[in-house]
């Protein structure tokens, strides 16, 4: 006897069958999270910013006796300790002017993520408190290294246009850290422009030939520098914060900044070359840059801003190289990240520049050989 689907013989029930199941959708592929870096990765990493520091506070240490030397110039008071304490200015005003730009082109960044990176400001607006009243300390004994504290006549920095700077520039720095965590851009950058302007009139003496184009070169030159600066190194910073959850925000994050940057390098360029052609005509500038400790650190800068800008330019082809593959999502994001390769590159050399920046406002600045109509 033959028994058909769905019943049971001896009066046994029948057991239904089970439909098969229908075919859904295919799950969506989940991307798999980066490996997070190993541990050698990270002391690596730790023992090269240690190492770049290191080499930043040497360039104003050690860099005045090579400069000089064979130039038959006398060194001034205090040059090196001069120049270290204006690297660390100069740092912490690239800091948070890069923060207040960087937090304003996140804001232009579509789907960014909310976790920025941690916020360096505070830090080092007190870092720039400290170097400011240590030059402050310079201008209080006459120009020169203290001995001790007798040897400062705080209250003669209230009657000179060089002290009153100083006292500008230590309470722009006070007030920029009181405000680090405000978050209004423009209340935390009112501090750092009055930081700027105070050295760029502090750069240039009422004694000079049209001080005052002399002190809008520098405000501008200072300005581009620490927005370049200090800007990129927010965008490398949170593009290695997002290389995880959003390594595309972090790569359109890097590009819009290009933007910008393009514009800053040319201010920075145009201002430092016409600033250099005030100080050392044409007739003599090849010369001077041979010749005196001010040409030689100004020609070692020069270097160094040529090979930002070649590694620059090599970012900006990756991330033009990742706008062409807009439909091959995992080739675009290759290409995200390997265009931090040359940017965190590019951020060590402009520490270099900030330090050899530092290095040449303490040097003596060249005779003028001819007269120039700026």
């Amino acid at each position: 006897m033959s028994l058909s689907s769905g019943s049971r013989a001896d009066g046994e029930p029948a057991i239904p069958a089970i439909p098969p199941p229908k075919p859904g959708p295919e799950p969506t592929p989940v991307a798999r999270p980066m490996p997070a870096p190993r541990p050698t990765a990270q002391v690596s990493r730790t023992a090269a910013v240690l190492v770049l520091l290191l080499l930043a506070a040497l360039i104003p240490l050690l860099g005045p006796s090579a400069a000089l030397s064979g130039t038959g110039e006398d060194p001034a008071p205090g040059t090196a300790g001069i120049g270290l304490l204006r690297t660390v200015m100069f740092a912490a005003l690239a800091v948070q002017a890069g923060e207040v730009l960087g937090g304003w082109l996140t804001r232009r960044v579509p789907q960014a993520p909310e976790d920025a990176p941690r916020a360096w400001s505070e830090y080092a607006a007190w870092a720039g408190t400290v170097a400011a009243l240590g030059l402050a300390s310079v201008v209080a004994t006459g120009n020169l290294v203290p001995s001790k504290l007798s040897d400062m006549d705080i209250g003669g920095l209230y009657q000179s246009r060089d002290g009153a700077l100083a006292l500008i520039e230590v309470n722009a720095f006070v007030a920029a850290g009181l405000l680090a965590r405000s978050r209004r851009p423009v209340v935390r950058a009112l501090p750092l422009a009055a930081v700027v302007v105070a050295e760029a009139l502090r750069a240039h003496p009422v004694t000079e030939l049209r001080p005052m184009v002399g002190a809008g070169l520098t405000l501008v030159h200072l300005l581009c520098a620490s927005l370049w600066a200090g800007g990129l190194l927010y965008a490398v910073r949170a593009g290695w914060r997002w290389r995880v959850s959003a390594p595309h925000a972090g790569a359109a994050l890097l590009a819009l900044y290009a933007r910008v940057a393009a514009l800053l390098i040319a201010g920075v360029t145009a201002t430092g070359l016409v600033s250099t052609l005030r100080r050392m005509p044409p007739d003599t500038l090849f010369e001077q840059l041979r010749t005196t400790s001010y040409g030689r650190v100004l020609l070692a800068k020069v270097l160094l801003m040529v090979a930002v800008a070649a590694l620059a330019l090599a970012a900006r082809q990756r991330l033009r190289r990742r706008d062409r593959r807009r439909g091959r999502r995992s080739r675009q994001a290759a290409d995200a990240l390997h265009a931090f390769v040359p940017a965190r590159v590019e951020v060590a050399l402009l520490g270099l520049v900030v330090a050899v920046s530092a290095l040449l406002t303490a040097l003596p600045v060249p005779i003028r050989w001819g007269a120039l109509w700026w």
